[in-house]
């Protein structure tokens, strides 16, 4: 049997550092090539997630369910609470004694111009943590022998949206029934 010998009597000095020693003990390295992989494939654009996001959700809200042939009149008023909005609230709503936070006026829109610019505000104003808001959808005085067309429409979208807990025909100083205080959900 051999005697272990002594890095020091063979000649053989060991190197002083780790990569040194690494290089030793690996010995000759040579890169691999193979001209088939292709580099690297090109990244995506980004994508605006969200603006993709709102831009779907607009389009089903204007697939949603048809209108209800409800018969509301010009001078009707409207009222409408999700279950579990305490009487109280509602009835601070109808006397106009939340501050109105921001303001949508529909004089003038189509139907499908007022669905389009009532998604967008209700989406920005719920961003915006607002808590209540009136919509001016005007009487319908003009309108047809079919009755007030925005009025009846507007109702039922926002009967629709989860972020409005409230609504109610506004104070005759803030358009009596040709406008709506609407109370939104907080943020979450």
């Amino acid at each position: 049997m051999k005697a272990p010998t002594d890095p020091a009597d063979s000649g053989d000095t060991p190197p002083d550092d780790e990569n040194a020693l690494f290089r030793q003990a690996v010995g000759e390295v040579r890169p691999v090539g193979n001209g088939r992989v292709a580099a690297s494939a090109p990244r995506p654009k980004p994508l605006p997630q969200q603006t993709r996001a709102d831009e779907v959700r607009v389009v089903a809200d204007l697939l949603s369910d048809p209108i209800d042939p409800v018969e509301i009149q010009p001078g009707d008023m409207l009222s409408h609470a999700r279950p579990g909005v305490q009487h109280a609230v509602l009835r601070k709503l109808r006397r106009g004694q939340y501050r109105i936070e921001a303001e949508l006026d529909l004089h003038g829109h189509t139907a499908e111009e007022a669905r389009h610019e009532l998604v967008a505000f209700l989406d920005r104003s719920t961003r915006a943590g607002l808590r209540c808001v009136r919509i001016i959808h005007g009487k319908g005085l003009r309108s047809a022998n079919t009755g007030p067309v925005l009025k009846t429409r507007v109702a039922h979208w926002l009967g629709q949206r989860a972020e409005v807990l409230a609504y109610c025909s506004a104070r005759p100083v803030d358009g009596g029934t040709g406008a709506l205080y609407v109370l939104l959900r907080g943020r979450r």
